[in-house]
């Protein structure tokens, strides 16, 4: 009786810690920042209209602190697939430079 129950006590602790171990998997994974992975865009150059999706998803960032040249009038800065982008509200791309 004692090794069937030491048995049934061992699998439950195993179903219990592997449970535990995939919560904070799935906990680390809520947190990856989705903006740290650089994606190389050739296509954003100057002059070059993005889609309003790729424009939509990205984060407007502080300019002065991140290092980056004063946006012309009617543009700005956002941080999208670990790329700088400076365009306007339409997408027209002005500057990209790589996130560090």
């Amino acid at each position: 009786m004692h090794m069937r129950k030491a048995v049934a006590v061992s699998t439950l602790a195993l179903t219990l810690v592997g449970g535990v171990a995939f919560a904070q998997d799935h906990h680390d994974q809520d947190n990856h920042d989705q903006h740290a992975h650089y994606v190389h865009h050739p296509e954003w150059k100057k002059g070059y209209h993005m889609q309003h999706n790729d424009w939509a998803r990205g984060e407007q960032v502080d300019w002065r602190a991140n290092h980056l040249h004063t946006p012309p009038a009617g543009y700005e800065w956002r941080l999208i697939d670990g790329n700088y982008v400076c365009a306007n509200t339409n997408g027209v791309v002005f500057s990209v430079v790589i996130a560090k």
